[in-house]
């Protein structure tokens, strides 16, 4: 019940998120004098709309998106007489630059408040984290009840006995090498006697015994298996708690930090095909691969299920940072696209006014159209990979 609501929260989240984009477009649009016809939530039948001034808002039946219809966006629209003056593509440069990035910033402000909401509430993530097999809180290996649940235990757990520390990172499980937790624990629970682990401290390369203990587990989907036990779980650098005033400075620097990590996790999009594939085809799922609207929202179910709402808030933010810089991309029907016509145009007519020409007309998005549906069907095709592996072998939390 509570992942259901999360799996809710979080969809309604993504529906605000992208209002708000459009918002952003149809705001600017009329401060700017131009003629927003329509803004609706949701694509496909129309649920029901109302006209207020000279723009209809409604909702449609699909809540996948949303759109900001203004009069004259390109030189193709067809334009009432009344609107050929504040169609969009005659006003100036730097109005039709507002509406462009209107959409783009309303996403990083929104997910900058939610930082800010994170930062006093929760606390702010450490992005620099330790490696991802680093060695973190170790205790007994508790025991698993009739329950499915895990009963108290005291004392210390076979990690403690052989000696690890925290911060140990773990190279090898018994010779087989490991890269991430999921690898790690994998391979820990197959062991059935004494075994090694080879690690890394302070610069050095150790190979340790480790005698773990058997207990029965209950995974969230297959029957319960009995497995071996350590006693450890994985590093993590604590969240830091701001009051309600230093979390603005706070998370501008944080924000400025993670929007260069979601530009470098964008430019490693075109690399994550054949990770996503291999989840789809039955490999193990790479936790840094993109995720789909739906895989968004089960991560939210998790979240909430979990209670860890603070992570919620997290996801949410990442994700408008991320539909932020996303849309940046100099590619239509994306608003980079449309900005990259804009600035060329102004370069363009710049170039003729100093050559003593007049300026030329309006770029014919005709001809762009074949480059534009290169990038719809790449990027439909991206999508629906993603969404595959998502409901495949969706991303799981630890």
């Amino acid at each position: 019940m509570v992942f259901a609501l999360g799996f809710a929260l979080f969809a309604l989240g993504i529906t605000i998120s992208i209002a708000l984009h459009e918002c952003g477009h149809m705001w600017a649009a009329q401060a700017t004098g131009m003629k927003v016809r329509r803004y609706f939530i949701g694509f496909g039948p129309k649920v029901f709309s109302f006209r207020r001034g000279e723009t209809e808002y409604g909702l449609k039946a699909l809540p996948l998106g949303g759109f900001c219809d203004i009069a004259g966006m390109t030189a193709l629209d067809e334009l009432e007489p009344e609107e050929v003056d504040r169609a969009m593509y005659r006003q100036s440069t730097w109005k039709r630059l507002v509406v462009m990035f209107g959409g783009i910033g309303m996403n990083f402000l929104l997910g900058f408040i939610l930082l800010v909401v994170l930062a006093i509430g929760w606390g702010l993530p450490q992005l620099e984290q330790p490696p991802a097999t680093a060695l973190g809180t170790m205790s007994c290996v508790a025991r698993e009840t009739p329950e499915k649940t895990l009963a108290p235990c005291a004392g210390d757990g076979p990690a403690q006995r052989a000696g690890l520390r925290r911060g140990d990172v773990v190279k090898a499980v018994n010779g087989v090498e490991v890269s991430t937790w999921a690898q790690f624990q994998a391979e820990t629970q197959k062991q059935t006697g004494t075994f090694t682990y080879t690690i890394e401290r302070d610069g050095s390369t150790l190979t340790v015994p480790v005698i773990p203990e058997r207990v029965m587990r209950s995974p969230k989907e297959g029957p319960s298996r009995e497995v071996s036990a350590v006693g450890v779980g994985p590093d993590y650098a604590e969240p830091k708690q701001y009051g309600p005033i230093a979390a603005i400075p706070a998370t501008l620097s944080f924000t400025g930090d993670f929007f260069i990590e979601t530009v470098k996790s964008l430019a490693k999009m075109p690399q994550k095909v054949s990770a996503l594939w291999e989840a789809v085809t039955g490999g193990e799922r790479d936790p840094e691969t993109p995720v789909s609207v739906y895989g968004a929202s089960r991560i939210g179910g998790e979240t909430a299920e979990r209670g860890l709402w603070g992570m919620f808030i997290m996801v949410l933010a990442s994700l408008n940072f991320f539909l932020g810089a996303f849309n940046l991309l100099p590619l239509l029907p994306l608003d980079g696209g449309h900005i990259a016509v804009v600035l060329y145009e102004k370069i363009r007519n710049t170039i003729r006014g100093w050559l003593g020409k007049a300026p030329g007309g309006p770029v014919d998005y005709l001809k762009l159209l074949p480059v534009t549906y290169v990038a719809v069907v790449i990027g439909g095709a991206f999508m629906l990979l993603t969404l595959a592996a998502d409901i495949v072998n969706p991303i799981r939390l630890p």
